[in-house]
């Protein structure tokens, strides 16, 4: 589904509710059997074609992953 040929709104919208979807699974698979490790990121990443504050957290991830990296 390609979403742009829809108008901005619209497409925030469905974005929105796409990731904000997927980030929420991730927070209850914390606690619940599963791989929240990986799903909050992907949600996190939806989130961020559209939103300025996910792009921070996304950034700030990255940075974290790079010095874990660096520790190993």
């Amino acid at each position: 589904m390609k979403l742009g040929g829809l108008p901005s709104g619209i497409r925030r919208l469905i974005i929105g509710v796409v990731g904000g979807t997927v980030l929420l699974i991730g927070i209850a698979l914390i606690v619940l059997p599963g791989p929240a490790v990986v799903v909050i990121p992907v949600g996190l990443a939806i989130l961020a074609t559209e939103f300025a504050w996910a792009r921070r957290y996304v950034h700030k991830a990255r940075e974290l992953l790079e010095k874990a990296k660096k520790k190993i």
